[in-house]
């Protein structure tokens, strides 16, 4: 009996420890962090038993690495992740590696959430970037978020512990994307936030300049960058920082303006110099005429340097008395010293208007005081206008021939075809206007006036015409022993109707004709051959006729041509 009830008390024993094992074995689940005790370290594994007599192997090197635990002994607890609760050896498949990384995704997603910094070791390069260990959960970082600025050789960051700011995790997929210039940028905020706090405007500090650009050079100030423009470098003009300034160079300079919000420092050495603008209009009264050096060139005119630091600007309309459409390019060039005149000085706007025709003679006044009005004048014709012609006097000047000074007798617009561009011509000097810079000339006037030289002829006179040209409507005459030219018209060739026939004359005939207006203020004069027969009809009716005598038109007229006829023969 005692026998019996040992065996089954025994037999309960068994069943409690098997149920007990049973247990243990379903607290271990596959895919779970379980901790385990190191039983044994054999070669390059660890044996770890995780409980309920079930063992696994993890290589020595999972547990080994930056950041990491010592060496491992027999006795350390450690925590593993579990794959298999048991493989066909009959032992567990377990990992350290798996469950550091599900250790650190749990504190990692913490991070994020609080915004907080982690720290991690590049430990690889891959396409983009590199790859990050943080503390078992591997993150991937792009190549631009290394650095603030583009690092060609990462080599030194590798295997180096360093904080890391995570940008993006996404558990499901595994991916973490991390930034360490996001922490580079915010120390860096921070420093000079602490630095700028400690400078003044007006301060005066040395710095080394760090690197130079078009537009000026950035120079160090201990931690601490700010931008010495060019215009702020010396008060002279300087095309190029690198005439100022080398990489390198410890140079003193004043702050002028910090922006606290953008932590932009700007910095200037021009003004720890006296500027020289001050009492600059005693030194350059207006009318003074002194040399300078050509320092640049533009469309609308050319800079010219007084003294270091002193530049007046030459406009294009100061630089030539006749070049009015020309480059400035093209009248002086870059470090030519030339002979200017000062125009106007303005402090405030810190502006000189330099004159460089004003230190030449103008050639208008020299003009007029060579060719004086009436003097006369040849030049070549430079161009043709509906007004009239430009001819190319000496001086580099230009004067016009007006249509209405061409040709007495003939319209403008028909003489001025008989010119062409490159003719030579000769006129008179009507009028010079230095002022206005116009000269006016005549090439009617070198033949005489006909109107003034036509002595006293008036209205009634009868008067002998030379026929010029017969046309449709009429003749043009030319007055014998005279210049002058006119016009009769179809009606005024005769009194009978039917011999108004201009065809009744010919080119070179002559005869004679009345004047019926001579004007010569207006220089106008008409003649007309039906004025002169009616004259002659009335003379010869008051002298030889009557209304009562009986004697018909056809005698009277006969009888006075026959008297005229006699006295002509005496």
């Amino acid at each position: 009996m005692s026998a019996g009830l040992n065996a089954s008390s025994s037999a309960r024993e068994d069943f409690a420890a098997l149920l007990e094992e049973s247990f243990l074995q379903h607290e271990i689940t596959e895919g779970s962090v379980v901790k385990g005790t190191v039983v044994g370290i054999e070669k390059d594994v660890a044996v770890i038993d995780i409980g309920a007599k079930t063992e696994g192997r993890v290589p020595l090197k999972e547990f080994t690495g930056p950041g990491r635990e010592g060496e491992l002994k027999v006795g350390d607890e450690v925590e593993v992740y579990v794959d298999r609760i048991e493989n066909a050896l009959g032992e567990a498949v377990i990992s350290r590696d798996k469950a550091r990384r599900e250790e650190s995704w749990v504190k990692l997603e913490k991070a994020f959430e609080a915004n907080e910094r982690v720290t991690g070791t590049i430990f690889n390069q891959v396409k983009g970037g590199y790859t990050v260990d943080l503390d078992g959960a591997v993150a991937f970082l792009p190549r631009s978020q290394v650095d603030i600025r583009p690092v060609r050789d990462v080599t030194p960051l590798l295997g180096t512990p360093q904080p890391f700011q995570i940008l993006k995790m996404d558990r499901r997929r595994g991916n973490i994307v991390v930034s360490r210039r996001t922490v580079l940028e915010e120390s860096r905020a921070e420093q000079r936030s602490e630095l700028v706090a400690n400078l003044e405007e007006g301060q005066v500090i040395d710095g080394v300049v760090k690197n130079i650009t078009e537009y000026g050079a950035f120079v160090d100030l201990g931690g601490i960058d700010g931008l010495l423009h060019v215009t702020d470098m010396a008060w002279r003009r300087v095309n190029h920082p690198s005439e100022v300034v080398t990489i390198g160079q410890t140079v003193k300079v004043k702050i002028i303006k910090i922006n606290h919000e953008t932590h932009r420092i700007s910095l200037g050495i021009k003004q720890l110099l006296a500027d020289p603008w001050e009492g600059i209009a005693a030194r350059y009264p207006e009318g003074a005429k002194l040399k300078g050096r050509v320092t640049n060139i533009t469309d609308y005119g050319a800079f010219v340097e007084l003294e270091p630091g002193i530049e007046g600007l030459i406009h294009v309309s100061e630089m030539s008395w006749t070049k009015k459409n020309v480059h400035p390019g093209k009248i002086v060039s870059t470090s030519q010293e030339v002979e200017v005149q000062i125009l106007e000085v303005d402090s405030v706007k810190r502006r000189i208007s330099l004159g460089l025709k004003q230190t030449l003679q103008n050639p208008w006044e020299a003009f007029a005081e060579k060719h004086p009005v009436g003097s006369e004048v040849e030049g070549e014709v430079k161009n043709k206008t509906e007004f009239g012609l430009f001819i190319g006097l000496e001086g580099d000047v230009d004067g016009m021939v007006h249509l209405s000074d061409l040709d007495w007798n003939r319209p403008g617009e028909q003489v001025i075809e008989e010119f062409k561009k490159g003719d030579m011509v000769r006129a008179q000097v009507l009028d010079v206007d230095v002022e206005k810079e116009r000269i006016s000339l005549g090439v009617k006037q070198l033949g005489g006036d006909p109107f003034a030289e036509a002595g006293e002829i008036k209205k009634g006179q009868v008067v002998t015409c030379e026929v010029v040209e017969v046309k449709d409507s009429g003749l043009e005459v030319k007055l014998v022993d005279t210049d002058m030219q006119t016009f009769i018209r179809r009606a005024e060739l005769a009194r009978d109707r039917g011999d108004q026939r201009p065809e009744r004359f010919a080119a070179g005939e002559k005869f004679d004709a009345r004047v019926i207006q001579f004007d010569r203020k207006a220089r106008r004069v008409q003649v007309s051959i039906k004025a002169l027969e009616v004259a002659e009809e009335k003379e010869a009716m008051a002298q030889f006729g009557s209304a009562d005598s009986g004697a018909s038109l056809g005698d009277i007229l006969g009888a006075a041509f026959n008297k005229k006829k006699g006295g002509d023969e005496e």
